[in-house]
Order: structure tokens, then C-alpha cells, then sequence
């Protein structure tokens, strides 16, 4: 009589690593992989330093830095320890809200332009730019750490668990940063909450 083959919980296959895989790639001289990862991931990383600077031309800047971030660990890159996405946001986020403290003690709030940008849906996009630079200054005055957890939360809506690993801490952290952050930016914007799209969250 045949013996039983004993059975095992079938364990779940991680998605390849293909951001990783093209890093380490591109640190052995494979300059395709280079393009191959900007243009996969810049695009992405222009949209949260534009979320948290309410600048095109700052969050532009912060993506090229982020970028030669990149390629200088390219060579020190242990595939499998971290994705590449996961780095990608937290350095943007901790490029983003450095500058924002820069921006704060150097310039008025009066004193900066307003963008010029020609195209339909003036009125819209005015209002848009007006709730990203009101919530771009809030953010401006938080600790980094409780800026850093609220972009992440309410900017790129990023669950606990991967804020938890953008920012390398716990989950109970990252709702403790979380919550008091949202409440000294409620303290800061007032009345200002359903202008910004925070009703009730």
C-alpha cells in the first residue's frame, strides 16, 4: 500500500523584483536598465514631490536628486532586502520635506509666484493649486517624522504596513506619527479641512 505523502501549505510566490533586478543591472554597466527604471519610476516620483511641494519646478528638482541618489547605492544595492519603490519613497519624502523647511524660513508665503501656466480649466486649476500649496505649507511646519506619515497616508495613500516600510518602523508608530500629525495639521489648516478633501478621515 502506497505511504500518504505528507502534505505542506502551499507558501505564497513573491512578485519578482524587477525594479531590483534592473538596479543591480545597471551597477554592472547594463545603461538600458537605467532608462528602463526612469522611465517606470520617475514618473511616480515627480507626482509625490509635486503632492507634497506644490511646485513643478521644486518637485522636478527632487526628482533628479532622488534619481542620482539612485544611481550612487546602484552598486551597493542588496536585491531582495528592500524595493526599489519602497527607497524611492521614502528619500522622496525626506528630499520633500527638507525642502519645505527650507522654503518656510527663507520665503514668505506672499512672496511666492503663482505658476504660469496657460491651459482650459483655469478656474479648477487654481483651486487645485491653492488646497496643494495650503497643505504644502501645513506639512511645512510638522515634525519631519509626522510630515513624512501624513504625505504618505493622505498624499500617496499608502497603507500602514508600507509606510511602515518606507519609513523603517512599526505599525503602531506609523499610527501614532499619523495621528498626531493630522492633528496638528487640523490645528493648522482650521476651517480649512473640507477646502483641502479631509471631511472626516
Amino acid at each position: 500500500m502506497p505511504s500518504e505523502v505528507p502534505s505542506f501549505p502551499v507558501q505564497p510566490v513573491p512578485p519578482p523584483d524587477r525594479e531590483g533586478a534592473l538596479l543591480v543591472a545597471y551597477a554592472n554597466g547594463d545603461t538600458d536598465a537605467a532608462r528602463e527604471i526612469t522611465e517606470a519610476l520617475a514618473p511616480r516620483v515627480l507626482a509625490q514631490a509635486l503632492r507634497m511641494m506644490a511646485d513643478r519646478a521644486e518637485a522636478e528638482d527632487v526628482t533628479q536628486e532622488v534619481f542620482l541618489r539612485l544611481w550612487r547605492v546602484a552598486p551597493d544595492w542588496r536585491q531582495g532586502e528592500a524595493r526599489v519603490s519602497t527607497w524611492l519613497y521614502r528619500v522622496t519624502a525626506n528630499l520633500c520635506t527638507d525642502r519645505l523647511r527650507r522654503r518656510r524660513r527663507s520665503v514668505g508665503l506672499d512672496d511666492i509666484a503663482e505658476p504660469a501656466d496657460p491651459t482650459p480649466s483655469a478656474a479648477d486649476r487654481m483651486q487645485g493649486e491653492s488646497r496643494l500649496r495650503a497643505l504644502s505649507d501645513a506639512l511645512a511646519q510638522l515634525p519631519e517624522r509626522q510630515a513624512q506619515a501624513v504625505s504618505l497616508r493622505h498624499l500617496e495613500g499608502l497603507s500602514n504596513p508600507e509606510i511602515a516600510a518606507v519609513m523603517d518602523i512599526g505599525i503602531e508608530a506609523v499610527e501614532s506619527l499619523t495621528a498626531r500629525g493630522k492633528r496638528a495639521l487640523a490645528a493648522l489648516l482650521k476651517g480649512r479641512r473640507a477646502e483641502l478633501g479631509y471631511g472626516d478621515e
